[in-house]
């Protein structure tokens, strides 16, 4: 009772810390591939992101299902549940070489990004150190 009451608690802040972890990976792939000619840059919308992941009805639609059009095909379940939110970045200024990462926004959002995990998981350790304590008695 008590531990699925501790799970469903932290669903939430676990939820939001993987696709603050997703959106970091997609974030270092566009600034590793700054130099890549025709690169898009993607990001994610961690609102649409989150309530996609929660199953919420917020979301503008729920993770791609892959079809299975050959028996011998993998199935692809749970790869990303936050490929639904993954979206093409906007492009500023245009590149000969076709390539849309543009090194000020993808730095920006890259350290804003890193300020969110950290206090998502100062948060959760917040969490934590409540529940210590009233299961000590101070």
């Amino acid at each position: 009772m008590f531990l699925d009451r501790l799970e469903q608690n932290l669903s939430t802040l676990r939820t939001a810390i993987g696709v603050r972890s997703h959106r970091q990976e997609l974030l270092a792939s566009n600034i590793a591939n700054a130099d890549t000619p025709h690169f898009k840059a993607r990001d994610v919308d961690f609102k649409s992101a989150l309530a996609t992941a929660l199953g919420g009805v917020g979301a503008d639609s729920g993770p791609l299902g892959m079809a299975r059009t050959q028996r011998g095909h993998l199935a692809g379940d749970g790869e990303n549940p936050y490929g639904a939110a993954v979206k093409y970045r906007a492009e500023y200024q245009g590149a000969v070489d076709g390539n849309t990462v543009n090194m000020d926004v993808e730095r920006a959002a890259f350290a804003e990004n890193a300020l969110q995990v950290e206090a998502l998981i100062t948060f959760i350790n917040g969490r934590f150190r409540t529940l210590q304590t009233a299961i000590q008695g101070q």
